[in-house]
């Protein structure tokens, strides 16, 4: 069974990915494809540490500078994982394959949703962890 908290996880990962799906849509009409990728990111990261820290992950023991670290460590695997994913379907597969419909749009879609469960794990037990 699912719990309460990660569906919690998954309502607010959901308005942060369209926070960071949404803004890097925006900064493409100034920016190239990596550097949009990259500021929208940030942008879903401070989204989501948001939501996270008033919703779902509600009394964390750890101070908020141990949140903020762990956040962002957690969230600079996560990028790392949104861009390998996103470029890897957009430069590699999607041209071998023919794919053409806004292939950089759905990469990144895919990139975007790749991380959410390494993500809640290392959230849960090192960002907003509970002893």
């Amino acid at each position: 069974m699912i719990s309460r908290r990660f569906l919690l996880f998954l309502v607010a990962g959901g308005v942060a990915a369209v926070a960071n799906f949404g803004s890097r849509i925006l900064l493409s009409h100034w920016m190239h494809f990596i550097p949009a990728i990259l500021m929208a990111y940030l942008i879903g990261m401070v989204t989501a540490f948001v939501l996270n820290r008033l919703f779902v992950f509600k009394k964390p023991d750890n101070p908020l500078h141990h949140q903020a670290f762990w956040f962002t460590m957690i969230n600079l695997a996560a990028v790392l994982q949104t861009l390998l994913v996103s470029l890897g379907l957009a430069r590699l597969l999607f041209p071998a394959i023919g794919f053409q419909w806004h292939p950089e749009t759905v990469a990144h879609a895919f990139g975007v949703a790749f991380p959410v469960l390494t993500s809640f794990v290392g959230h849960k037990h090192l960002s907003f962890r509970n002893a």
